[in-house]
């Protein structure tokens, strides 16, 4: 009788391990894309009768490169009209993983293991969770973010505090 109560404690532990394993890992996000395609963000003039689309200001652009999975696309910050910034991916390709935010941050890009954990070691800001691993896709900044501050951008892995993948900015010429 007690060795069927701790067989029962034992399987019962097991699958909770397991659940919990699951849960911390979520292995299934290795075969299952996002893909994510959003238009480039425009502002509308009120100047004639047919609003005409303005094309947003080009103030940094980056190309990515990978980290602890492979990761490619180019990464562009824009200005509209009104001063409100965005930070828009284009043709990101990575892996998918749990809980994948794209952050604007002050660390430099170092290539290989040495750039995997040094973004969250300085300033950054949040843009938000990562909408696909894969496509074209806008991050509106908060208001206020001093872009002199920042000069890279990351696709970080908040529960393993880990770099997917990252660009270094440039402003345009």
């Amino acid at each position: 009788m007690k060795r069927k109560r701790v067989l029962a404690v034992l399987a019962a532990g097991l699958v909770v391990a397991v659940a919990a394993g699951l849960y911390w890992f979520q292995p299934w996000k290795l075969w299952v894309n996002e893909t994510v395609q959003e238009a480039v963000p425009v502002a509308h003039t009120t100047e004639s009768a047919v609003p005409a689309p303005k094309k947003p200001t080009i103030v940094a652009t980056g190309e990515l490169t990978s980290h602890e999975h492979e990761t490619s696309g180019s990464v562009r910050i824009l200005r509209a009209d009104d001063g409100s910034l965005v930070l828009r991916l284009e043709n990101l390709d990575t892996s998918n993983g749990p809980d994948l935010r794209v952050w604007l941050t002050d660390a430099p890009v170092l290539p290989g293991k040495d750039g995997w954990f040094v973004f969250d070691d300085g300033a950054h800001v949040s843009a938000g969770k990562l909408k696909g691993n894969k496509g074209s896709q806008n991050y509106p900044l908060p208001a206020g973010t001093d872009l002199a501050r920042y000069s890279s951008v990351t696709i970080w892995c908040d529960r393993f505090d880990v770099s997917f993948g990252a660009a270094e900015l440039t402003k345009p010429v």
